[in-house]
């Protein structure tokens, strides 16, 4: 199989990529491992909703329904997808998985397929996404363990731990949402283990949402921005010392910036932890056959873990060379840039102001570069 232009990935940077080459003349296609548009949005729990407002959250060319509401759901995000790859008529193929990816003779790339098949291709992009591969510490003592731990990909809702009681692992935005869900659908008790305390801000105050912040101040440096929303914090967050979750001590843009760290927005987990609903407790360290041993020695016989503990690009898998990536896996080339000519990774930048606003530029840019190396480019549709 050849195409001239291949993307990897039908989430929405994959998708929104695609359609933006069209707009410049370019066909391409899309390759996913999944069996719809959007899977990994398909198997996130059930009551995730955007943190993103929904008008700054579309994808170049397609507004979202306004009966979506302000924060959409996961469903209503999923069902935008498939329009949008239906409205600009996207070459989507599922099912399809790339397992190797290598640099071809002639200059393009060759793109290895479970099954054993070959696509090639001349210009690649790479839009699996940083959340690719869940991710659950090694920690000492796991594999002896008598309880049951899933990493929070896996969670879907609350139903199949009422009664038991429950270690979520990871203060961000899923540990502390689905903290907040088992604690409301019937755990006995609920613990949230904190290693570095979150940068927690209000969605919306005051009907302001906290993306706006983001989007206004983003571009302060840090001395600046980390004493600002240090202050805002301070305000809008009460003080959660007394119920044993500690304020940060480094600063979120410079937390962003080392860590690729974004603030929890708080749609129930302040609440709560004030109510003693969920209980923070420090990180943990070790697991014994029939305990979970913390880092201030205590330890906690939960029924289940969750592990909120994140992800891996999953690129290294992909790819052999090493130097196109840095100590954590992340593209050192991406947001619009080649990382080799013919090669680009969209979605891997993390800002303030929203993981799809953000695919929404980086689309755009990635597709000007091919269609201007392509030769292929036509006049802007201002329409899209």
């Amino acid at each position: 199989m050849f195409s001239d232009v291949t993307i990897v990935g039908a989430g929405a940077a994959g998708l929104a990529v695609a359609a933006q080459l069209k707009r410049h003349g370019v066909d391409s296609v899309v390759l996913e491992r999944g069996d719809a548009v959007g899977a990994s949005w398909r198997g996130r729990y059930d009551r995730l909703r955007l943190h993103t407002t929904r008008r700054l959250s579309a994808l170049p060319g397609l507004a979202m329904p306004r009966e979506f509401g302000r924060w959409v759901r996961r469903d209503d995000l999923v069902s935008y997808l498939q329009a949008y790859a239906e409205k600009f008529d996207l070459d989507v193929r599922t099912g399809t998985t790339v397992e190797r990816v290598e640099s071809a003779s002639d200059g393009g790339w060759s793109l290895h397929l479970a099954g054993g098949a070959t696509h090639r291709t001349r210009t690649l992009v790479i839009a699996i996404g940083y959340l690719h591969t869940p991710l659950i510490p090694d920690w000492p003592g796991r594999e002896s363990w008598n309880g049951q731990l899933i990493h929070s990909s896996q969670y879907r809702n609350a139903e199949p731990f009422r009664g038991k009681d429950v270690l979520v692992v990871g203060p961000g935005n899923s540990g502390a949402e689905i903290a907040s869900d088992l604690a409301e659908g019937g755990a006995a008790s609920v613990s949230l283990a904190v290693r570095t305390p979150p940068h927690i801000v209000r969605r919306t105050v005051a009907g302001w949402p906290a993306q706006m912040n983001g989007l206004l101040l983003g571009g302060l440096p840090e001395r600046i921005f980390d004493p600002v929303a240090a202050g805002l914090a301070r305000v809008e967050i009460p003080d959660l010392r007394p119920y044993g979750l500690s304020r940060p001590i480094v600063g979120l843009k410079t937390r962003l910036r080392t860590s690729r760290y974004v603030p929890l927005q708080d749609v129930g987990i302040v609440a709560d932890i004030q109510q003693r609903r969920v209980k923070p407790v420090a990180a943990v360290q070790s697991f014994t056959l029939d305990s979970v041993e913390l880092a201030d020695g205590t330890s906690l016989r939960p029924d289940a873990v969750v592990a909120a503990t994140g992800y891996t690009t999953g690129l290294g898998e992909l790819f052999d060379d090493a130097t196109l990536f840095d100590s954590d896996g992340l593209p050192v080339a991406h947001a619009g840039v080649p990382a080799r000519p013919g090669l680009y990774f969209i979605g891997y930048d993390v800002t303030l102001g929203g993981m799809l606003r953000q695919i929404r530029i980086e689309a755009q840019r990635v597709a000007q570069h091919v269609a201007r190396s392509s030769h292929h480019g036509q006049p802007a549709d201002r329409g899209l």
